[in-house]
């Protein structure tokens, strides 16, 4: 019998960076009794991100947000800036690292290797609560 789970969760970085979410997310929806699945995790924002990356090492995500500002950078004079000139290098980054997260589900767990972890990346130097849609779904 197939299994489906979905949950909306609400999370609000404390300031610009690329922040662990690993455990928020496993406590967000129950995957215990789903031996073999896929779970989606979906940022419903145009100016932060997703991605998996080391999850032991907190110079990671500080040299993720230094490389990522250095490729994009503030300041440069983009036609879209009505709200800030962090706003559409915000909105070029969302689309560079991407809004979506598909990870496969085994035996109750999700199958990430033994340094990943699931980072929210705020690219907006005021960040305002980003919702996320969960979905868990298997056999």
């Amino acid at each position: 019998m197939m299994i489906f789970r979905q949950k909306e969760i609400q999370i609000k970085a404390p300031k610009r960076g690329f922040f662990l979410i690993t455990d928020k997310i496993l406590t967000a929806v129950d995957i215990s009794d789903i031996n073999v699945g896929m779970m989606n995790i979906f940022l419903k924002h145009t100016s932060a991100s997703l991605t998996i990356n080391e999850n032991a090492s907190p110079d990671v995500r500080i040299d993720m947000e230094e490389i990522s500002n250095s490729l994009v950078p503030d300041g440069y004079h983009y036609h879209h800036s009505l709200e800030g000139s962090d706003d559409m290098p915000a909105h070029f980054k969302s689309s560079m690292f991407g809004v979506s997260l598909n990870i496969p589900i085994t035996d109750g767990s999700l199958n990430l290797g033994i340094w990943q972890g699931i980072y929210l990346n705020e690219h907006r130097d005021y960040p305002s609560p980003r919702k996320i849609v969960i979905t868990a779904f298997g056999q």
